[in-house]
């Protein structure tokens, strides 16, 4: 999930009732099935999840107490000693792709020497997950690395560089020709972002870590490549609503040319009629109204761009605030066939939509907090000793939704389209924003 989303918090324009009034109804638009064989899957990170952590520069913060830790970390949802059951989970929902991380920091917790039981579980979770049918996509950093890596300065020192690609070829050599869906950096501008603010640094270092991560995703890519023909490599890019030009300068726009699929991480949007990103500022996210139709506009805007790639929605869901029940009763539910009746507009707008992946499976900690709850399956970290994984109202909508490829012809999105969109301002500002076959009443002018 993308904290860097408080940097692009509030950066709309003010639209009037008779502008909106202009809107009219259009003819049932025509939504695409998804094809069989459509890569439909579950996400999650290995800190987030698996708990026992070693040392690593996320364990310091949690312990400094960095800015926007609220939670200890304590096992956080315990996948490291759950996830023969959680893989099962993820089975029965039907989905064919496992998305997780193989973290460094539990691979080599100190330089050069690699944990013989933290690599027989990595191999037993590949291997559960491909026995359940289901592809890997394996994330090589998520935003976490080892202890002694930021005792040498982390990104500062040249030297990561190297280490960074010595550990991605081990594990690449270890799980090739498996299926691998390989990401190299999980949103790179909300790592700069977190780093920023967390470690911190200054605008000299983000500089250089900036540099740093293009040089060594551009290896990386080459190196999987040579080690793993075939297998698709990408980086997933977070999604920033007005300053998403800003996030796409982290990496995506260096690196073009070395990625096999565009993956696109979407949560928030923004228009005229939706301030509510502003409460991004404050890590409120269950807050914020979604806005499903921005997910149509930004496939067709990163297709637009690299028309020969497929896309893929790397990460998608809804935050709730402690599990409780949004105050405006839109349930997770609604918000998955919101949000997939969007991606079937935009296929049959010739978006070549590759795969989809919920965030997440369970809920984790999110990043200083275990208060905002994404996950499919609901787990009380703070509370429950058992961490007992609890069935959303949604498990049974993905489900179904796998099995019927997609929302029925004739769905109407609960939520409504709004008026001049961050994500196409040009088609919905001067134009008339899609509308879903639904007699939607515009407001009275």
């Amino acid at each position: 999930m993308l904290p860097a989303l408080a940097l692009a918090a509030a950066v709309t324009v003010t639209a009037s009732p008779a502008a909106h009034a202009r809107t009219a109804l259009a003819p049932s638009p025509a939504t695409a099935k998804f094809p069989r064989g459509f890569l439909w899957g579950v996400a999650t990170s290995g800190f987030q999840g698996e708990g026992s952590f070693p040392d690593s520069n996320w364990t310091r913060y949690i312990k400094r107490k960095a800015p926007g830790i609220s939670d200890p970390y304590k096992n956080s949802v315990d996948f490291l000693h759950r996830y023969p059951g959680d893989v099962e989970l993820a089975r029965k929902l039907g989905v064919n792709v496992f998305r997780t991380s193989i973290e460094w920091a539990r691979i080599e917790p100190k330089r050069g020497v690699r944990d013989p039981k933290a690599i027989a579980y990595y191999d037993d979770l590949v291997r559960r997950i491909r026995a359940a049918g289901m592809r890997p996509m394996i994330t090589l950093d998520h935003w976490v690395y080892p202890g002694w890596v930021a005792d040498q300065g982390a990104w500062d020192d040249p030297k990561t560089q190297a280490e960074w690609l010595g550990n991605a070829r081990f594990i690449v050599n270890r799980y090739k020709r498996q299926g691998v869906i390989w990401i190299t950096f999980n949103e790179a501008s909300a790592y700069m972002y977190k780093e920023l603010t967390m470690r911190p640094m200054n605008l000299g270092q983000l500089a250089a870590m900036r540099t740093a991560l293009t040089r060594t995703h551009r290896a990386a890519y080459d190196m999987i490549h040579k080690l793993d023909p075939g297998a698709p490599v990408s980086t997933n890019v977070a999604y920033g609503t007005a300053l998403n030009g800003i996030f796409d300068a982290a990496l995506f726009n260096d690196v073009t040319d070395k990625l096999d699929f565009v993956g696109i991480d979407y949560y928030y949007g923004a228009n005229a009629q939706n301030l509510t990103a502003g409460y991004a500022l404050t890590g409120e996210f269950w807050k914020i109204d979604p806005e499903p139709e921005g997910l149509y506009y930004v496939l067709k805007s990163y297709q637009r761009r690299l028309p020969k790639l497929p896309v893929y929605v790397v990460e998608n869901g809804m935050s709730t605030d402690n599990g409780k029940p949004r105050a405006d009763g839109y349930t997770r539910s609604e918000h998955l066939r919101d949000h997939i009746y969007w991606v079937q507009r935009a296929m049959a707008d010739g978006v070549k939509v590759m795969g989809y992946n919920y965030w997440s499976l369970t809920d984790n900690y999110e990043w200083g907090s275990f208060e905002p709850r994404f996950g499919l399956y609901t787990v009380n970290a703070l509370t429950d000793p058992s961490l007992a994984r609890r069935p959303t109202d949604a498990v049974a909508t993905y489900r179904s939704i796998i099995a019927d490829r997609g929302v029925p012809a004739g769905y109407v999105p609960v939520r409504r389209p709004g008026w001049c969109s961050v994500e196409d301002p040009i088609a919905t500002c001067l134009g008339t924003p899609p509308t879903p076959p639904a007699a939607y009443r515009a407001p009275a002018g």
